[in-house]
Order: structure tokens, then sequence, then C-alpha cells
């Protein structure tokens, strides 16, 4: 390569680096939006847990992903010396070796929102040295076997898909992989872990817990939508892949779930926070081929799909899923799997290249697998160490159980 090929390659590289790194600290960004909207939706006893859960489930999934993790999803590991890591050694080129280090920092951040997803659907009353051992089991081993079927065609899976339905199951930015995953995986843990205690009456009638802080809730939305366009753009992973099409997807499908929470919710600000949530949720897997009206219609099912399912979770089934995490990720993200097959094919706008069957088979395999090793993975804990605090530790709060603290401690010290 001659002086101006090895220049311009580098060059290439390095912006690759940048971007992907710029796209990185948007989603690590977003785990404060997930530790808000549950410090908003709790009550006041269980928000210092929220916020200190997040962040160390956040740390537990760094250390399971850098030793076990990326491995298994991707083949690689890190676990040579550093003049190699970083492209230095002798021969070594610059870039590709950058280029994986920031990749793995990338994909740890929706590695770890799979924990932080569970998070929201198990407060209150989980223990917490137990969520931090299913963390690093999760992070560690049962995301990363699904992420690296889908994103990196391991075990032939997407041939398989592909030689049977003539398109590879297309999730671009994790519909599927991160979020339908993480709503199962959370439906199950909370099957596990039981309904909060006074939550319905004995004849079975909802008893209503408010959110402890609206504008607490509405940050953390907010915090998640303006990350999301990491999460959604930079998934191309380079700067040549960047389009702006799922920029313009991503807003789209928002608006969409924001104006259907708005009208079904019947100006519900909790619904209308999380129908933002719900259009971007849905928008994942198929942002980077649908067409805007696609994507509008898609994020309006999502809203919609999320008022009615979390009243109908709460009243009718009476599962006790407090920031709703099932409907919004395990329902709407299973929506978003089947929508890329529907509005990303060309008769309807897109830009082709997706069977229906291939997302249907491909959704379906990521909600049973999520669902039975959620089963496994915390049926298993509650099993040989228990999962939940005493009643005793409910009542206080997990707060002070957990923590020996409050979030306002001025204000909670008895004056003598």
């Amino acid at each position: 390569m001659d002086p101006i090929e090895s220049a311009s390659a580098g060059a290439g590289a390095g912006g690759d680096v940048f971007f992907i790194l710029m796209g990185a600290i948007l989603v690590f960004a977003m785990h404060s939006g997930f530790a808000f909207l549950e410090v908003g939706t709790v009550r006041h006893k269980n928000q210092v847990n929220a916020l200190v859960k997040i962040l160390a489930d956040f740390a537990v999934s760094t250390v399971s992903y850098f030793f076990i993790g990326y491995s298994v999803a991707y083949g690689v590991d890190f676990l040579v010396n550093a003049a190699e890591l970083s492209g230095t050694a002798e021969g070594a080129s610059y870039g590709p070796q950058s280029v994986d280090l920031v990749k793995f920092f990338f994909l740890l951040t929706f590695a770890a929102a799979i924990p932080a997803i569970i998070s929201g659907g198990i407060a209150e009353r989980a223990r917490f040295w137990p969520q931090a051992v299913a963390t690093a089991v999760i992070v560690g081993l049962v995301y990363p076997f699904y992420e690296g079927l889908v994103w990196n065609g391991n075990w032939g899976f997407q041939d398989w898909l592909e030689g049977a339905f003539g398109a590879p199951f297309h999730d671009f930015a994790g519909s599927i992989v991160v979020h339908a995953v993480g709503g199962w995986l959370a439906f199950s843990a909370v099957i596990m872990l039981g309904r909060r205690a006074g939550r319905y009456t004995k004849e079975g009638k909802l008893i209503g817990f408010p959110p402890s802080s609206i504008p607490w809730l509405a940050l953390g939305s907010w915090l998640l939508c303006i990350g999301w366009f990491g999460f959604n753009v930079v998934s191309a992973q380079s700067l040549e892949g960047v389009s702006g099409l799922v920029a313009m997807n991503s807003v789209l499908a928002m608006a969409g779930g924001i104006l259907a929470a708005l009208i079904v919710g019947k100006n519900d600000p909790g619904f209308i926070h999380n129908g933002a949530l719900a259009g971007l949720v849905a928008v994942c897997a198929g942002s980077d081929i649908m067409h805007p009206v696609g994507s509008l219609i898609v994020g309006g099912v999502a809203g919609a799909l999320f008022v009615v399912m979390f009243d109908f979770c709460q009243r009718r089934l009476r599962i006790d899923d407090v920031l709703g995490v099932w409907p919004l990720h395990g329902l709407c993200g299973l929506w978003g799997g089947l929508a890329a097959g529907i509005f990303g094919m060309a008769e309807l706008g897109g830009l082709g290249g997706v069977s229906f069957m291939s997302q249907l088979v491909g959704s379906l395999a990521g909600v049973v697998y999520a669902t039975l090793l959620g089963l496994v993975v915390y049926g298993g804990l509650k099993l040989v160490v228990g999962i939940r605090l005493t009643e005793e530790e409910e009542h206080r709060g997990a707060d002070l159980s957990i923590h020996n603290i409050g979030a306002n401690p001025e204000s909670e010290i008895p004056v003598r």
C-alpha cells in the first residue's frame, strides 16, 4: 500500500472509531434514562435502589461481557498484550484493532441494556446480590448466544432462514435481540418474583401505587429518546454505512408512539412518555429499510399496544410489572420484529430484502429462548438463594433495607 492509500485507510478507520465511540457514549447515556425512568415510577422509598442497581448492573455487565459474553457472540477476546490490542505491535496496522475495541464498548452498552430493562420489572422487592448474579449470567451467556445467532451468523441460524424463506432475519438495531429478549427475560423474572405486597386485594382488585415523581420519569424518557439516535443510527457501525433514513424513521416512530399513547392513554403523562419509547423500541429492527410513513404507523401501533397491554397486564393478568417492561420491550419489540417484515417490503415503500416468515421465526425464537432461559436463571436463583426481600424489608423499602439511606437523608432523620 502506498503512503497516500495508507493515510486514507487510516483516516477512514479513525473516522469509524470516532463515529462508533460517539454512538457508544450516546447509548451509555441511555442508562441514565433507564435509571431516572425507574426512579420516577417507583415509590419514594425505592429511589436510591433504582439508581444504584442500574449503575452496578452496568459494571457487572462490563466485566461479564469482556471476559465471556463478547467471545460467545463474536468469537473474539481481548486477552492479549496491549500492543496487539492497540495495533502498535510490530507488523500490526492501525485501524482494525481500534475499531474492534470501540465496537466492544458500543455492543456492551446494548448488552447492559438487558439488566436495565429487567430492573424496571422487578423493582421494589428484588434482592440486590441475586440480581447481580443474574446479570452476570445473562450478559455473559444468555444474551450473547442469541446475539451471535442473529448478528454474527453463528450456528448457521441465518443461513437456514435465508435458505428456507429467501432472506435472513433482519434486526438492524435490536427490536428482538435487545428489547424483546430483555422484555421476555423480565417477564420470567417478574413471574418468579411475585407481586409486591399490597398491590392487590384478596379479591384481586388492583391497588394503585402512584409514581413518586413525574418530572424524574419524564427526564428518564427524554434521556432515552436522545440516546436512541446513537442506538439506531450508529448500528451501521461505519461512516460508510450510516443512513439518514434511520434517523428519520426513528423520529417518525417516536412521534407515532407519543401521539397514539396520548390518545389511547387519555393524556396520562406516564403513558405519553413511555409511548415515545414504545415507538422507538418497535422501529429498531426495520429502521434502515422502512419508509418514514411506515415507521410512523409502526410507532403508532406500538404506542397504543403499550397502553392497552400495560393495563391488561396489571388489571386482568395481575402481573406486577412495575414499569411495564414486558409490554414496552417484550411486546413492542416483538411487534417491531414482525413489522420489519411487513413495512420493509418494497410493495409497502420499503427497501425490500426481507421475508415475513424469517421475521416471524426469528422473532418467536428470541421470545421463546428468552422466556425459557429467564425461568431457568431466576427459578434457579429462587430455589438456591432466594430472590425476594422479606416482607419487613419490602415494607421499609429497598433504600433503607439494602443501602441504609433514603433519597433525602436530611429530611428523613427524626428530630431529637
